[in-house]
């Protein structure tokens, strides 16, 4: 474990090296890091609330400094799934979106699936530091105006499965759902609020496909299951707080938020 808090709050959790375990009481003794951790996830929802995206990048990441990464993707698991439904179900029209989006969702669990196939022992901080640089560079270009261009109906489809691919595997290797959906969803030209659902939709996929990845390694246990369903609370606090902020937005601010927070979360990544 990465330090004596850490070790502390793993030992609460049942985290026995990659997964958790079943015998003790849930966070006895612990509950200075109890409430650190619920901080931390009512701080990643707030992200994701106003942002639409954020809650894994910023939760893994600071979890990451308490226990293993694939411990705190299983901790993220339920609260991650849930504020995903939640995110997608609000919005101007779920089957629409879903009809548009249906390629990229299979290519997301294709992906997914493929991650462990393609790349059986992962270089975890390599793929971390290549999907953070890219999120810099994204956040950037964002907020110098740059936009991607509209695919061709054409290519459509196609080009939704690619990305979802694509971006499965990615998330197969961190945890983190981001690149390339992001920019491919940015190019459909969405207002605010049909983006926060498409990118609820698309997280939903992912972040259901991990945790089935996670059952079939081992990872996801009854035990952590009870440890992650005891997040929700305030991740979902955190997430009305951030969708409150955002309704107050303009689409022009919530857009220059969006790349900033692109580009932070790319900096915290390379920095972790």
């Amino acid at each position: 474990m990465k330090s004596p808090a850490g070790a502390t709050l793993n030992q609460s959790l049942m985290v026995r090296g990659p997964g958790l375990a079943h015998s003790g009481s849930m966070f006895h003794g612990a509950w200075r890091d109890f409430i650190l951790v619920c901080l931390i996830f009512f701080g990643a929802g707030a992200v994701k609330g106003v942002l639409g995206m954020g809650l894994p990048t910023m939760a893994i990441g600071l979890l990451g400094l308490m226990m293993p990464v694939a411990s705190a993707a299983s901790l993220l698991t339920i609260p991650s799934l849930l504020t995903n439904v939640w995110q997608a179900a609000i919005g101007p029209g779920l089957m629409r979106v879903l009809r548009c989006l249906w390629p990229m969702q299979i290519g997301i669990g294709l992906g997914v699936a493929l991650a462990p196939a393609l790349f059986p022992v992962p270089d975890e901080g390599l793929a971390r530091r290549l999907l953070g640089a890219c999120l810099v560079a994204y956040g950037c270009l964002g907020l110098m105006g740059w936009r991607p261009p509209r695919p061709s109906r054409k290519w459509d489809k196609m080009l939704a499965l690619i990305t979802g691919v694509s971006t499965g595997i990615i998330t197969g290797l961190t945890g983190v759902f981001v690149l390339p959906a992001v920019l491919y969803l940015q190019s459909l030209e969405l207002k605010k609020d049909a983006m926060a659902q498409a990118l609820g939709l698309s997280f939903t996929t992912a972040t259901a496909a991990l945790a089935l990845m996670l059952a079939i390694q081992g990872h996801l246990t009854l035990g952590n299951s009870a440890g992650s369903a005891l997040m929700v609370a305030p991740a979902v606090l955190g997430m009305a707080l951030g969708q409150f902020i955002r309704g107050a937005m303009s689409e022009d601010l919530v857009r220059r938020c969006f790349f900033t927070g692109a580009l932070l979360l790319g900096g915290w990544l390379l920095l972790r």
